[in-house]
């Protein structure tokens, strides 16, 4: 499933947390680097192999400052350009999920022990396309009813037929709820992942109509089309 990629993962990466991310494999993530342990961090990286992970904090946990999610994110750094105040803004293209298995330090900067994760289809190809098209048709749906402006993204999700990627680069850039992205980051089966997200679009899908009746934007009729 999705694209193949040449590149063999250590045990151990570098990992930035950040509040309410998930990083899925595929997507593009721009990063403002800016603290000091992550300065560090950074001009390791890019020393070696621009590896490193990106993490969700996980608010359940009471562990450390910064409890981390059990599956997350690693990607290259694609590009990189510093600041003459020592910053640095970073792409980061994602490659793959992977378990944190452990932390192996915590200075300078957090290293963590990872194992890769694969995805299982979950279901024959037939019916992961059939979902995959009605995961892209209530993607364009919403974009019509919300005011946020999907439209672009929804073309370029029109050219991605794999499933998984599809599903994975849908949901970085278009779920937004974190809760349900970390969940769909941690659900290694692509099918169902895939309907998680289109129960939750087509929950996101009647609240807005909803409120555009109470508005008295949409007639009742209209209420009732899925």
């Amino acid at each position: 499933m999705g694209t193949e990629l040449e590149i063999t993962l250590p045990d151990e990466v570098p990992v930035m947390t950040l509040p309410n991310i998930a990083f899925f494999p595929q997507a593009l993530l721009p990063l403002h680097v800016f603290e000091p342990r992550y300065r560090t961090m950074l001009v390791e990286v890019l020393a070696s192999n621009r590896l490193m992970a990106v993490a969700g904090i996980d608010p359940r946990g009471i562990v450390a400052d910064e409890p981390i999610c059990k599956v997350a994110g690693v990607g290259i750094v694609r590009a990189c350009q510093g600041k003459e105040d020592g910053t640095s803004d970073l792409l980061i293209q994602g490659l793959c999920r992977v378990e944190v298995v452990g932390v192996a330090a915590e200075k300078p900067f957090r290293r963590i022990q990872i194992r890769a994760l694969a995805s299982e289809p979950g279901a024959g190809k037939a019916e992961n396309q059939r979902l995959r098209e009605e995961l892209a048709r209530l993607l364009r749906l919403k974009a019509k009813l919300s005011t946020s402006n999907g439209e672009e993204l929804n073309r370029f999700l029109k050219t991605i037929d794999d499933p998984e990627t599809f599903v994975d680069i849908a949901a970085f850039s278009l779920c937004e709820n974190p809760q349900l992205k970390q969940k769909l980051l941690e659900t290694l089966d692509v099918h169902r992942r895939m309907g998680l997200f289109s129960q939750q679009l087509r929950s996101e899908i009647s609240s807005l109509r909803l409120q555009k009746q109470l508005q008295g934007e949409i007639s009742d009729e209209k209420i009732g089309e899925n």
